[in-house]
């Protein structure tokens, strides 16, 4: 697939940089998996637009102008670098917004449809899209939760991608990323939540105090 790009979106969004991570397990407790998954994260550094804004500001004009884009941006990238929209089974997403800012900053971002609905659409996903957001000081690593993009109850998918940028954010950014998986983790075998019996403390003979 041919790869979108935003024009100019240094001058649009403040974005300073781009990172993206890939990796592949090849073997995992000695034995390849069956079909070895290839997961990459993609994170934008930008410059947030409501430091110093107050608890007062209204965070929906900058919020439905800069998410769309970034949107837009990661996802491209998350594509190219997985081999295909179609070859992406699983999402996630994550913030983390330096000093200067707050945690509302983060979701604003991308807990709204100006990104979680592009993401999605853009992917070619159903479910909810898992995330984590933090505020944090420049060189933070945060754990991006994956599921699979349309079957949210396919326990196999369930994984986790570590992002971090070792300069960023600096007090007055936001790091917003997008993480994606071709396939599950390695050697899944505990079933999924759609045959998983009904299990109650009342239906167990004994519950551990």
């Amino acid at each position: 697939m041919q790869e979108r790009t935003v024009d100019h979106p240094d001058e649009r969004i403040g974005l300073r940089k781009l990172v993206l991570y890939r990796d592949v397990v090849l073997t995992e407790a000695g034995t390849a998996p069956v079909r070895p998954a290839r997961r990459a994260s993609v994170a934008a550094v930008i410059r947030n637009p409501w430091v110093n804004a107050g608890l007062s500001a209204d965070l929906h004009a900058e919020q439905s102008r800069i998410a769309p884009a970034l949107a837009r941006l990661l996802t491209d990238r998350l594509i190219g670098a997985l081999g295909g929209v179609g070859e992406i089974e699983a999402f996630g997403k994550a913030a983390i917004v330096g000093t200067a800012g707050e945690i509302e900053h983060a979701g604003a971002l991308i807990h709204t449809p100006y990104f979680g609905n592009l993401v999605r659409e853009f992917l070619q996903g159903e479910s909810i899209i898992c995330f984590a957001d933090t505020r944090a000081e420049a060189g933070e690593t945060v754990i991006v939760p994956l599921w699979h993009k349309t079957h949210a109850a396919t326990r196999s998918h369930y994984q986790t991608v570590s992002a971090r940028v070792p300069d960023a954010p600096c007090a007055d950014e936001i790091v917003v990323i997008a993480a994606a998986s071709t396939g599950p983790r390695p050697h899944p075998r505990i079933g999924d939540r759609e045959t998983d019996p009904a299990v109650t403390a009342e239906t167990l003979e004994e519950v551990p105090s």
